[in-house]
This record gives C-alpha cells, structure tokens and sequence, in this order.
C-alpha cells in the first residue's frame, strides 16, 4: 500500500495505520526522549503516551509539517512537561557521578556485574563521548537542549524546529548559536580528550578499567576527535562530535546497559532521582 493511502486510513481513525506510520521513526523518537530524559522508564512512558496523544489528536494534523515532525513537537511538549519540573544539571554531574560511584562500593559493583553479564555491557570511548554530550547538553534550558538535539544529532530542518518549539526562525538560529557556544565552553574546560589542560578524562580511565589490556592512548588516536584537537579550531571539534554522536543509538549500542547505569548513578549523585538501586528496565528492544 502506498503511504498516502497508509495516512489517509490513519487520518480517518484506522489506528493499524497510524502505528505503521509511527513505527517508522519510533527508534529515532525513543533515543531522542532518552537524550532528554536520560532515564529509560521516562522514555518508555513518554513513547506510549506520545502515540496514545498523536492519535487521539490526529484529525487535527493539517500536514503543514511531515507526520515525523508533528509527532516530535507532541513528544517534546509531554517531555518539556516534565523536565520543567526537574533542576538543570551542573557543568560538574559526572563528577559528581564519579564521586558517588567511588565511594560506593555497592555501585561499583553493579558497574562491574553489568559489564560483566550484560550482552549491551561493553565499553566503548566513543559511547562515553555521547553519554558526556548528553551530559552537558542537559546544563542547558530546555528549550535550547531541544533546539541543539533536533538540529545537531536529528538533522531536522531548521523551519521543522520553529514548528516544533513554536519560535521564530530567528529565535531558533540564536538558541542554538547560544547552545553551541555554550557546550563548546564547557568542553573546552572539561575535556581531557581535547585539551590537555581539561579536567575530565573520565572517558580514558573508564575505559581502562573496563578494558584493561588495551592501550590507552592508542584508543585514543583512533578517534578523529582527538586527531583534530591539535588544530583546535573550537567549531570544527564540536561539529566532530555531534558526527561521532550521530551514528551512536544511546538505547541500541553494545555499551547501552554500562552507559545507562553509568547515567543512573549521575542522576542519583545530582538529586535527579531517588534511590540508585530502584529498579530500572533492562536494555531497551
């Protein structure tokens, strides 16, 4: 069946239809939220009622956007909902993660047992350069973080985003040139991986405890983030990184269990949660 009569049967109320439709850009939708909320019951709950929301209001879907862009501007305003309730996270969380992890040694050993038994337990640099983003993403207000994520890491035209956050394109160019500037501060500062002065090298030392017997510092030449870094050129690095994010899936990775819980206890150290060791979903299908 073609799509246009596949939307035509969801416009009328045929919800088979509708799912087919939705199913297409579930996975992008899902790790969206994930980048948002960082916690995978949020994202899980978000994804059911974004659909159970989109279809009840489908009659009102005039096709000014495409129907991947109507149902991200639903899903990010049931997500602004509920980060507006939170507090935004400091510069130094992981850190604060970091301290909590090593002075716990219950959530070591979690780490341990889920890298150690989990078929999504492994780790990878280049994940934990995606989990840092994600990070530092979330010191910004919310609707520079939507702005930076659709933009950056989705690839959604800038007019689709002016739709989704109801701004003007002008509005929208100067939340993200705020965001980027932002970000690329922060990571100048923090990142070991691109300035030998930063103070975070929490990519580095993770990834020897988790993979011993590797070479860290040819771990770390092999990223063309670190080749560059020399060169310095502050836009050109942040560009290099939103590239390397783009082809991670922070809920359908190889490392997706280590870097969730590795979340789940930054969330903890920062009040952004209660208890560590509240039952989480195991790794997303």
């Amino acid at each position: 069946m073609e799509k246009e009569e596949i939307l035509k049967k969801a416009l009328s109320g045929d919800i088979r239809s509708f799912q087919t439709l939705f199913a297409e850009f579930q996975h992008p939708l899902k790790s969206y939220l994930y980048r948002l909320l960082t916690d995978r019951n949020d994202v899980d709950d978000l994804t059911h009622d974004t659909f159970i929301r989109a279809f009840d209001k489908i009659s009102t879907f005039q096709q000014e956007s495409s129907l991947k862009t109507w149902v991200f501007k639903i899903a990010t305003n049931l997500a602004y909902d509920h980060l507006r309730k939170l507090k935004r996270w400091p510069a130094d969380a992981q850190d604060q993660g970091a301290r909590l992890a090593i002075g716990t040694p219950d959530i070591q050993q979690s780490f341990r047992i889920v890298h150690q038994t989990s078929g999504a337990g492994a780790y990878d640099m280049k994940e934990h350069i995606d989990f840092c983003f994600t990070c530092i993403s979330k010191t910004l207000p919310i609707e520079n973080q939507v702005a930076l994520i659709l933009k950056d890491v989705y690839d959604f035209p800038v007019k689709d985003i002016c739709l989704i956050l109801e701004k003007t394109e002008g509005v929208i160019k100067h939340l993200l040139h705020h965001s980027r500037d932002t970000m690329t501060d922060i990571f100048d500062h923090r990142c070991a991986l691109i300035n030998k002065n930063g103070i975070c090298d929490q990519c580095s030392q993770l990834n020897g405890i988790f993979n011993p017997k590797q070479n860290q510092q040819e771990q770390r030449m092999k990223l063309e983030l670190v080749k560059e870094s020399g060169k310095f050129d502050r836009a050109a690095l942040f560009a290099l990184r939103t590239t390397l994010i783009k082809a991670i899936d922070p809920l359908h990775s190889p490392g997706t269990d280590l870097q969730d819980i590795i979340m789940r206890c930054t969330r903890t150290a920062i009040a952004d949660v209660g208890d560590f060791f509240e039952p989480a979903n195991s790794h997303a299908k």
